[in-house]
């Protein structure tokens, strides 16, 4: 056992085993961390812990393992959006732009996603990255609107005016 009591309840165990993991990926243990979300996976399903399985295989460059993750964790919960954003994230990695301009608009219109400004953030990079400078500014001033602690967001915008100044 990997240091995770075993519990009657599954959802309590699923959450233990997740807890720990998250702990590993973030210290760098990332296959300790995989391991622990597979567990807590096995105990009781979970977008969150497909999506954060996912993040971990991102971590390692593995981003068709990671999205594959994200589209487990849409099955079990279409709500959550953040494996929306993050197979968009996931797709600029791979520099497929263009694919990932859906999954920005699916995360923003998400029910359950309470990082609501970075899809906005990363369709801004999309849009710069191909030139469309207005869409981009407008989609960094969102993100930045809707959390104004978001200093990358505010870069994005006063980088597009600059330009155009």
């Amino acid at each position: 056992m990997s240091g995770v009591p075993e519990k009657d309840d599954p959802r309590q165990t699923a959450a233990e085993y997740f807890q720990r993991a998250y702990e590993l990926q973030m210290q760098g243990e990332y296959q300790q961390a995989i391991e622990l979300y597979g567990q807590s996976i096995d105990a009781f399903p979970t977008a969150e812990a497909y999506t954060f399985r996912g993040w971990t295989y991102s971590f390692l460059g593995d981003y068709d393992r990671a999205i594959a993750e994200c589209l487990e964790a849409i099955k079990v919960d279409p709500d959550f959006g953040n494996p929306y954003n993050d197979i968009g994230a996931y797709l600029i990695e791979q520099e497929k732009w263009e694919e990932s301009i859906p999954w920005f608009q699916k995360a923003m219109i998400a029910p359950r996603y309470e990082a609501r400004p970075y899809p906005h953030f990363n369709l801004g990079r999309v849009y710069e990255h191909q030139h469309q400078w207005q869409k981009a500014k407008e989609c960094y001033a969102m993100a930045y609107s809707l959390d104004r602690r978001y200093v990358a967001a505010l870069a994005g915008v006063r980088r597009l005016r600059a330009m155009f100044n």
